[in-house]
Order: C-alpha cells, then sequence, then structure tokens
C-alpha cells in the first residue's frame, strides 16, 4: 500500500481545478437552494451553457474567447425564463422535477446529430482554448510549487483564474446576503406567504435568484471547459447536479464557506477512496475470510457507493453538514 502516493493525490485533489470548478457550481446552488429554498436539480445545464458560449463562440462563430461570457450569460437567461414562467408560482418539488428533465434536454440536444455544426455532437468542440493558454504568463513546459502541490505552468494559470472567480463570486454572495435583498430571498425560504402578505414579490425574487445562481453556475463551466480544452456533451450530465449537492450539503448549505470547503472536502474524499481500492487491488482482488469482496474492475463503481453511504450517513447524523445549522438547512419544510 502507497500511502504516501495516496495522501499527496488527495492534498492535490484538495486545491485543484475540480473542486475550484465545483465549488463555484456549488456557490450558484447555494444561492438557489441554500438561501432561496429553489430545489434545482439542473445546475448541470447552466454549466453546459458556459461551456458552450466559450466553445462556440471561439471554434465556431471566430469572434474571440471571451464574448462566450455574455452569449453564456443569454443562455442561462433563457433556460431560466423558460424553467422559472411556469414553474416557481408552485410548489418547490415542481421545479426539481423540470430542472432534471431540463438538464437531461440540453445534453440530449447538444449531442444530437441534428445539431452538430453548432454544439460538435457526442465529440463536442475541441481546440478553442489556445488564446486562454496564450494569456498564462506561466512557462507551460515548466512545474511550479513543491510536492504535493506540484502542477504545470498551465494548469498553475487555470487554478489561478479558478480561484479567484470562487473568491470573487464568495465575496459577492456574502455581502449580497446581508443586503436588504438577501434578507427578502431568506425569508422567501422561511415563509414565502409571509414575504407576499408584505407587498413583496415572491415569484420576481425567486426568478432574480434562479439566474443569478445559474450565472455562478456558467462560470463553473467555462473553467471545466477551458482546463479540459474541449467541451463533451456527457460531462454535463445530470450526475454532475447531484455531486455538486452533495459536496453542497456536506460543507453546509445557507453558508459561503460551506459552498467552498464542501467541494474541497468532496474531492479529497473521493479521490482517496478512489486511490486506496486501487492500491487495494493492485496486484490481485482484495479477499475477506476467503471470500471474494472487490476486484480492481470494480473500484469506480465501489467508490460511488462509498460516495453514496456516506451521504446517507451524513443526512442521518449531521443533515446541516460541516458548517451548516439545522434552522436554516430545514429540508423537509422546503
Amino acid at each position: 500500500m502507497d500511502w504516501i502516493n495516496i495522501i499527496q493525490n488527495t492534498c492535490k485533489a484538495l486545491t485543484g481545478v475540480d473542486a475550484a470548478y465545483f465549488a463555484l457550481a456549488a456557490i450558484g446552488l447555494n444561492v438557489q437552494f441554500g438561501y432561496t429554498g429553489l430545489l434545482n436539480f439542473g445546475q448541470a445545464a447552466f454549466m453546459a451553457c458556459g461551456a458552450y458560449g466559450i466553445g462556440m463562440t471561439s471554434k465556431y462563430f471566430g469572434i474571440g474567447m471571451w464574448w462566450g461570457i455574455p452569449i453564456g450569460m443569454g443562455f442561462v437567461i433563457v433556460l431560466a425564463l423558460l424553467v422559472g414562467i411556469p414553474t416557481l408560482r408552485l410548489r418547490a418539488d415542481y421545479l426539481a422535477i423540470v430542472t432534471i428533465a431540463l438538464a437531461e434536454m440540453v445534453r440530449l440536444i447538444v449531442r444530437s446529430v441534428r445539431f452538430k455544426q453548432y454544439f460538435g455532437g457526442s465529440d463536442g468542440i475541441n481546440g478553442f482554448s489556445l488564446h486562454f493558454r496564450e494569456l498564462s504568463p506561466f512557462d507551460p513546459g515548466a512545474q511550479y510549487g513543491i510536492r504535493p502541490f506540484q502542477y504545470s505552468g498551465y494548469t498553475v494559470w487555470t487554478l489561478l483564474i479558478g480561484w479567484a472567480l470562487v473568491a470573487i463570486f464568495a465575496t459577492l454572495v456574502f455581502m449580497l446576503m446581508r443586503s436588504p435583498w438577501g434578507r427578502v430571498i431568506k425569508a422567501i425560504r422561511e415563509d414565502e406567504d409571509a414575504v407576499r402578505s408584505l407587498g413583496k414579490s415572491v415569484y420576481s425574487y425567486k426568478m432574480q435568484s434562479l439566474i443569478i445562481g445559474g450565472v455562478v453556475g456558467m462560470f463553473s463551466g467555462m473553467i471545466f471547459a477551458l482546463d479540459r480544452g474541449s467541451v463533451q456533451p456527457d460531462n454535463y450530465s445530470r450526475d454532475v447536479t447531484f455531486y455538486v449537492l452533495t459536496a453542497l450539503v456536506l460543507g453546509g448549505v445557507a453558508k459561503v464557506r460551506g459552498s467552498v470547503i464542501g467541494p474541497m472536502m468532496f474531492w479529497g474524499l473521493y479521490v482517496f477512496s478512489d486511490n486506496f481500492l486501487r492500491e487495494l487491488t493492485k496486484d490481485k482482488p482484495f479477499n475477506l475470510f476467503g471470500i471474494g469482496i472487490i476486484q480492481k474492475s470494480q473500484v469506480g463503481p465501489v467508490n460511488y457507493m462509498l460516495i453514496g453511504l456516506g451521504l446517507m450517513l451524513l443526512m442521518t447524523f449531521r443533515p446541516q453538514g460541516v458548517f451548516g445549522s439545522k434552522e436554516e438547512m430545514a429540508l423537509d419544510g422546503r
């Protein structure tokens, strides 16, 4: 068992690109779910808006990578309106049903043959991150940092931009939730009838929250696409939203630090479990009392089972997460 390698990979995952883009997605989901009480199961669709917005502008339209930001925002607003107009006046479970369907519809549309000239079909869009790489002040062939935090120049550049965006949006959300607008949002989560009786447009505030959370999620998709240098439709499946939600619940909903540290913890635990199981089955299947427990080919599914088990235990013994509070969690009251 190579414990040094396991610990090094785990430490690296805590601050890696995956943790950064999950943190951005969790911050956006926290605005919608944690503060407003909107049960959004389609955050992956908003992430895809950012990824395809930046990929399409660079690859097909030839108008510059940065135009992908307003185009991605346009996609997010259109999707939020399509989802919000028919559902935000209804109970929270209707929004959950529609958003999970929306995420799958977006994925199927962008991977369809009919729209391949715009979205690249199942192959996605590739080779659009050259301009972003050219902006890097770091030598792409050099290694920076000390072990285990050692990265190539391009990865350092992506990490710098990714975590800078996390810091910016975390600060903005922190300030926003302490403003009059934020107090109304949190009041809607607790009792929207009381807010409505005070003359506030609950529907309007919910729509604003859905759009703001979607825009933050859009930047998450952009960072992921720029890091990979490609946009693949299956990278934005409905599973992604549930991973982000798991990371958010782990850190603590309705807490800004929970939406940042939760994804770091999630990826640290995920990588630790994955590396541990692979080391356990590296030479031969793992047996317990002569009974075969796990083979090397089963590491992936077993790791997901452990994540599910961990979430069940978390919701049983500490549903508010690490930094959350039971008063603000109130899952059964939504």
